[in-house]
């Protein structure tokens, strides 16, 4: 079963969605997050986990 890690990414409510899109693709295209969750708040801000699989290097032995 695959491990991820994750990062809260916090979206002020003054971001425009162009440039709230620009950031995400950002992470996703240099970092290889994805969208985990999206969580838009009451105040017009918005909340961002992202996520990404942890690939563990195997050993091997001779």
């Amino acid at each position: 079963m695959p491990e991820y890690e994750f990062v809260d990414v916090y979206v002020p409510r003054g971001l425009s969605r162009k440039e709230t899109a620009r950031l995400l693709t950002d992470h996703a295209e240099y970092g290889h997050w994805e969208l985990d969750r999206l969580t838009l708040r009451l105040d017009g801000s918005r909340r961002v986990r992202l996520k990404r699989r942890i690939i563990r290097q195997i050993r091997a032995t001779w």
